[in-house]
């Protein structure tokens, strides 16, 4: 039977019959539905071989209501943890052993670690993976940006927008087309953005309506425009942002990495903004898990090679 790429719930009952022509045991996962899209093992079976670690990482495709059987399955199956995305980060939460503080405070977990007598700690590495992002790309600290969300409302946004307040940021403006969601976001980050070492004509943290004018307004005193919203995945979506509200001085960052040059890419390409994709995000999220799992630093170049 040739190795799966994808395994199932079904596949987990029995195991060791599943994988048996597996190369080495297979420990790590990242669980979703779907699934089958996900870079995650190419990206952590290079790390796992780059250090010597005898384990291999797949993918697992769990539906809603498999979620708690899988769960209750790892410590069993001698798994060291998996990774979580879309749509378990919230649901994975009344399970858990722990939670991290910044897993709890974004709602949302990416990052299972399988711990001593089968407990279940998690984390969230979207946030920091971020901010490690940031700081490759652009040579520069989270802390030291004026900071616009596009997409706060949940996911990804959320993750940033938490990370960034936590972080404290100089200033952050939260944008969502429901304009509610932006709002209720920044009551909650209001606690943690409280310090006055930002004197200046505009509030250090606000919600934003996404229209033109409104955002116009903003980036006069913005440094790093951040998509993390869903425009840009589909074919033919139009730029989040049109190049004519963007200047050669703004950083743009856009968290969408299935395509190279997405639109907002493209219109910071002809603003002359400096830009990235997420791609950036996806191998420092998957290296802080990998170092949550081992307590050692991850082999960020295996890594990076296997992302193109």
């Amino acid at each position: 039977m040739p190795m799966k790429d994808v395994y199932t719930l079904e596949d987990l009952r029995d195991w060791l019959r599943a994988t048996a022509d597996e190369p080495l045991p297979v420990r790590l996962a990242v669980i979703g539905d779907p699934i089958a899209h996900s870079r995650s093992p190419a990206m952590h079976n290079a790390a796992l071989e780059k250090v010597g670690i005898p384990a291999r990482y797949t993918r697992l495709h769990v539906r809603d209501h498999e979620l708690e059987e899988l769960l209750k399955l790892l410590p069993r199956l001698g798994f060291f943890g998996v990774n979580v995305t879309l749509p378990h980060k919230t649901a994975v939460l009344p399970h858990l052993s722990k939670v991290s503080d910044a897993a709890r405070k974004i709602g949302a977990v990416n990052t299972i670690v399988v711990g001593e007598h089968g407990t279940l700690h998690g984390f969230n590495t979207d946030g920091p993976g971020f901010v490690r992002a940031i700081r490759a790309d652009f040579g520069v600290d989270i802390r030291d940006l004026r900071v616009m969300v596009l997409g706060a409302g949940g996911g990804a946004g959320r993750a940033i927008s938490v990370q960034c307040a936590m972080e404290g940021c100089e200033r952050l403006v939260l944008v969502n087309r429901t304009i509610e969601k932006a709002q209720g976001l920044v009551a909650e980050l209001q606690p943690l953005m409280t310090s006055t070492r930002l004197l200046g004509p505009m509030a250090r943290l606000e919600a934003c309506p996404w229209n033109d004018a409104a955002l116009l307004r903003q980036l006069d005193q913005i440094d790093l425009v951040v998509n993390a919203s869903s425009v840009g995945l589909k074919s033919g979506d139009p730029a989040p942002l049109p190049a004519r509200l963007l200047r050669p001085a703004h950083l743009v960052y856009d968290t969408i990495y299935t395509a190279a040059r997405t639109p907002l890419i493209r219109a910071a390409e002809e603003a002359g903004a400096r830009r990235a994709n997420g791609m950036s995000m996806l191998l420092h999220q998957g290296a802080l898990a990998f170092e949550i799992w081992f307590q050692q630093t991850a082999p960020l170049e295996a890594m990076r090679a296997t992302l193109g």
